[in-house]
């Protein structure tokens, strides 16, 4: 049965960022979302993190990647952006209302989200930022007291817009998926050569780009938005005789601006849905379906398809999209994730209350 939300406006705040996080470790979910973290469980009560860059419509924050940095048992988190050239960690004081002090994990060039994974699978997650116009490097975290990362080249292959990370060959390693095709991992994944696989052309591909075994065949095939463009689409693999093939099915070739896409169970029947939405104002109203409505969506998959239901749909200032780096979490323990929707239409909370009877 389809899912009821209920929806909040927490904040008309326009960062595009936000996540989820127990900040003052009270054990109630808070929400951290650009230069503020607001205080669970009703989020009315905020605090002040700190000062962002701007540049027009944007905020110089891509990201909010909970990790304990320097190992104190406080969650911080990981972010950066296009115009600062560098991924950067925002330490939590511990104390509430203080700032949280910025530190610079390395200069990257421009940003166009991060994300973090297993790379080398020893269980701790690695920073890996989306950087179009450059290589592909992996940040391992030391959790030592300063707050220090280790860097790793996977691969000198520009990445251009897009990047995903899991097991395409059914190996169980995570292979790196690019806009023009994908890296395939070694045994030992930060010591030794990643093969580049040129197959296929995903266009302005989200960040993440999902691998799931959609089929049953054991190989992971592609779930991929179109970030700055028409179009949302997984992408299934074979393999005959040795030789590769991927097929291109479309999901959603109807509406725009794909960027963020979570692979979870909504509904709670065990199987995992793709949730995504429009990122409002992308590029500023520059992106083909700018003005179309925008909003918040999951799909169902079906064994042969995709069927979608709608969250959130209309005109901006009616309806929520999600923007670059959106959240899941279910904060009421009733078994149904709630949606954390930041953009530059505001920030808003999309309670889960369950299926429709």
């Amino acid at each position: 049965m389809p899912l009821r939300f209920a929806k909040e406006k927490i904040s008309d705040e326009t960062f595009e960022s936000g996540a989820f996080c127990d900040v003052d470790g009270n054990g109630i979910p808070d929400i951290i979302s650009g230069e503020w973290w607001y205080r669970g469980p009703d989020f009315r009560e905020r605090f002040r993190i700190g000062t962002i860059q701007t540049e027009g419509e944007y905020y110089d924050d891509f990201s909010t990647l909970l990790l304990d940095v320097n190992g104190n048992g406080r969650p911080d988190f990981v972010t950066g952006g296009w115009w600062g050239n560098t991924i950067r960690w925002r330490e939590n004081p511990g104390v509430a209302g203080e700032p949280w002090p910025e530190h610079v994990i390395a200069e990257v060039g421009n940003v166009e989200t991060t994300r973090a994974w297993d790379v080398d699978g020893d269980g701790q997650l690695e920073i890996v930022p989306n950087t179009p116009n450059g290589p592909l490097k992996v940040y391992k975290p030391r959790h030592d007291a300063a707050g220090t990362f280790d860097v790793y080249p996977i691969s000198a292959q520009n990445q251009g817009h897009g990047l995903g990370f899991g097991d395409i060959t059914g190996n169980g390693r995570g292979d790196f998926i690019l806009a023009s095709g994908w890296l395939e991992s070694p045994e030992n994944p930060l010591a030794e050569e990643w093969i580049w696989h040129p197959e296929f052309n995903l266009g302005s591909a989200s960040i993440p780009v999902l691998v799931e075994d959609l089929t049953g065949n054991g190989l992971g095939d592609l779930i991929v938005g179109q970030s700055h463009a028409y179009g949302l689409s997984w992408w299934e693999q074979t393999m005959v005789a040795g030789v590769r093939t991927w097929t291109h099915h479309p999901i959603d070739p109807c509406n725009s601006q794909y960027h963020d896409l979570h692979w979870i169970d909504i509904d709670g029947d065990g199987q995992p849905e793709l949730v995504t939405g429009k990122r409002y104002r992308a590029h500023n109203g520059n992106d083909p379906g700018s003005v179309d409505p925008i909003g918040i969506y999951y799909f169902k998959w079906t064994g042969e398809g995709f069927a979608k239901q709608v969250i959130d749909y209309g005109e901006p200032g009616q309806a929520s999209g999600a923007g670059i780096f959106f959240d899941l979490a279910d904060l009421d323990g009733n078994g149904y994730p709630d949606i954390l929707a930041p953009g530059k239409d505001g920030l808003f909370l999309f309670r889960n209350l369950g299926p429709t009877s």
